[in-house]
């Protein structure tokens, strides 16, 4: 097998590239005619939109406005040429940034720089300048870049592993209802986080748990310092942009394009404080200068990397499992497939190659990813048109952009938010749908919002684990019964007009049996069957021995004792053998064969004979190698089906005498 895993042919090699490079799989067959006005049109609209997003999610990740731009073009370049989706728009996220952001709000306040920029520009030095923390000569601006790229690094040397040893399948633990709690949870602290900058106050951002709280607190507290020139245009944004946002949401069917209210929005905003002297004359917070070109890449920052490798891990996880959703659900929406470890290489070298390019985290984003699709988007080519229209802007509009107001990039990150936060009002369709799934939901997006956003995570894959375990543990044994017209037989609760088999007791356990639940299991059989075999062989010993005294004491065999009579209280089920259908028990673990041995022997000391039916060949290798079986020449009591099992019983002599007695 090595070897043959190992040996390598020319067909090999080409597919194997033609694998880790999708592009050059799909492009020599690209149809020009059909393909490049669609690719064209939602390339250009969706750079458009780009352009204030990444701008405006900068401020979550703790950055200057220039490396959102840089993060967005990279980003777009890279997916385009390792993507196996055709539809994706990988970029800026607003959880992963709100992620990035805490890490390197918590890195600068461990190197000692002061955690809110005190003008107009990165120009904030070391509030210590004898700390030697690993800042070296960079200001804040310069630290908070180099922490936010190294957190980038190390997430994207996560993905890559995770993709070069194929675990790919990790995202089917992160459920539909985990992940829009925690969306929702992280959006709720993104709302938070952004109050701050709608009002002009200087807060600094609250480190640890309960952050939404603490934020809240220090808002209130500085609310008399509010900047009246923050607060009216944010109002004037936001009754700009939502009624807008309605509009595009409503008659997105009829337009061929959504149109760009953010970007008119932004260029509107942007004259009105230059001219109007925003800054100077009111003292509002201002994007500040933003340079044209690139700088020079950057190692990260490697001592670093212990400090922030667990953050990398979750942040790893969280954009890897965004990506592959969105890209596995557009794929079955327009027939094609995706490889959910080729979009972990891809995710990862969109992480990895960046970071050395002054970028923060990305991953595949719904907003956008929904504008690309409605636009006409075909293939990746539109990526590559995208990064185009974000080139054009670092290289020559970038500067216009000077006099930008935080509070107007605070209005549109709180805006994008409204699809997440309405999930709220569809929490009592998910309730009536499916109460564990809303229960995962609550506490998903309870915990990210309230306590912790990393904590949220984990809390939520823990309470879908639960829900999961839950299931099992709450299986109980059914009593079948078999239809009229043939030998199928279905639960006597579910259905009616079945038959049930005098001395024969039918049962079914829709479950695993396994270390988890082989005390329920064995608890729930004997509370059907109506017998407990340990307590009835207890109680068969105790009369034995009261029925010997009796007949000492008096020397007769009569079953008096002080003019009491002594009866033998039968069990409310009369039968005489036991047929377990295992067509629902999906495996066995050594507990779980244990509880079935035990079964058999608790019952047959009590003249009761079990017997097993629709074992899966899985169930059968469990039961065979967990020693189940008697020994060679012995009774193979396990059936094909369950009628089979039953005839057998019925045929077979009553070890224990008549039922009754």
């Amino acid at each position: 097998q090595l070897e043959r895993r190992c040996w390598c042919s020319a067909e090999k090699a080409r597919s194997q590239v033609l694998g880790l490079v999708p592009i050059l799989r799909w492009l020599p067959r690209y149809r020009l005619r059909d393909w490049l006005l669609g690719d064209v049109m939602s390339g250009l609209i969706v750079g458009v939109l780009l352009v204030p997003q990444s701008i405006a999610y900068s401020l979550l990740a703790s950055q200057d406005p220039v490396y959102g731009l840089y993060t967005s073009f990279f980003a777009s370049i890279i997916y385009a040429l390792l993507g196996s989706s055709r539809h994706i728009s990988v970029g800026i996220f607003g959880v992963l940034c709100l992620l990035v952001g805490q890490v390197v709000d918590r890195e600068l306040a461990l190197a000692g720089y002061l955690t809110e920029r005190s003008g107009n520009h990165s120009a904030a030095l070391l509030a210590d300048p004898g700390n030697h923390s690993g800042a070296g000569d960079c200001d804040r601006s310069c630290y908070a870049i180099t922490v936010g790229a190294t957190v980038t690094f190390t997430a994207g040397v996560y993905q890559v592993l995770m993709g070069i040893f194929q675990v790919g399948f990790v995202s089917v633990y992160l459920s539909d209802s985990l992940l829009s709690g925690f969306a929702t949870g992280a959006s709720l602290t993104i709302l938070t986080s952004q109050v701050k900058y709608m009002l002009g106050l200087k807060v600094a951002r609250p480190q640890g748990w309960f952050a939404l709280f603490k934020t809240w607190y220090s808002v209130l507290a500085n609310l008399a310092n509010t900047n009246l020139c923050d607060l009216l245009t944010s109002l004037v944004c936001l009754l700009v942009l939502i009624p807008t946002k309605e509009i595009n949401g409503r008659f997105k069917a009829k337009l061929k394009a959504p149109i760009p209210f953010e970007l008119f929005v932004v260029i509107a905003a942007t004259l009105a404080s230059h001219f109007g002297d925003f800054s100077g004359t009111y003292g509002s917070s201002v994007a500040g200068a933003i340079p044209t070109g690139f700088l020079p890449p950057r190692m990260p920052a490697w001592a670093l990397i212990p400090n922030v490798a667990v953050d990398a891990f979750s942040i790893a996880i969280v954009g890897f499992a965004i990506t592959v959703s969105l890209s596995e659900m557009f794929a079955k929406k327009h027939g094609y497939s995706v490889d959910a470890n080729q979009e972990m290489y891809a995710l990862g070298v969109c992480n990895i190659l960046p970071s050395f390019f002054h970028c923060f985290t990305t991953s595949a984003a719904l907003t956008k990813t929904l504008v690309k699709e409605s636009t006409g988007c075909q293939t990746q080519v539109s990526g590559l048109v995208s990064g185009l229209v974000l080139l054009l802007v670092l290289l020559l509009i970038a500067p216009l952009f000077y006099s930008l107001q935080k509070c107007v990039l605070a209005v549109i990150i709180v805006v994008n938010l409204r699809g997440a936060l309405q999930k709220f009002t569809d929490l009592p369709r998910m309730w009536r749908v499916n109460r564990l799934d809303a229960a995962v939901w609550l506490v998903t997006m309870a915990t990210s919002a309230l306590v912790n956003t990393e904590l949220g995570l984990l809390v939520g894959v823990m309470a879908s684990a639960l829900c999961v375990l839950g299931r099992t543990q709450r299986a109980q044994v059914r009593e079948l019964g078999r239809t009229k017209a043939g030998e199928l037989y279905e639960e006597l609760a579910e259905y009616g007009g079945l038959q049930t088999h005098p001395g024969v007791l039918v049962c079914r356990y829709a479950a695993p049996i396994y270390y988890a639940n082989q005390s329920l299991f064995k608890a729930s059989l004997y509370r059907r069957a109506g017998l407990d075999p340990v307590q009835e062989r207890v109680r068969r010993l105790r009369f034995q021995k009261q029925s010997q005294q009796q007949q000492e004491g008096a020397g007769a065999p009569g079953l008096e004792e002080g003019g009491a009579a002594v009866t033998l209280v039968t069990s409310p089920r009369c039968f005489h053998s036991l047929v377990i259908d295992c067509s629902a028990v999906l495996f066995l673990d050594t507990a779980g064969v244990a509880a079935l041995k035990e079964v058999r022997k608790d019952y047959g000391a009590v003249g009761i004979r079990v017997v097993l039916a629709r074992c899966s060949p899985s169930v059968l290798d469990d039961l065979q190698r967990g020693g189940y079986f008697p020994e060679a020449g012995a009774e193979r009591l396990v059936f094909l089906c369950t009628a089979d099992a039953v005839h057998h019983v019925q045929s077979c002599a009553v070890a224990n005498g008549d039922c009754d007695s």
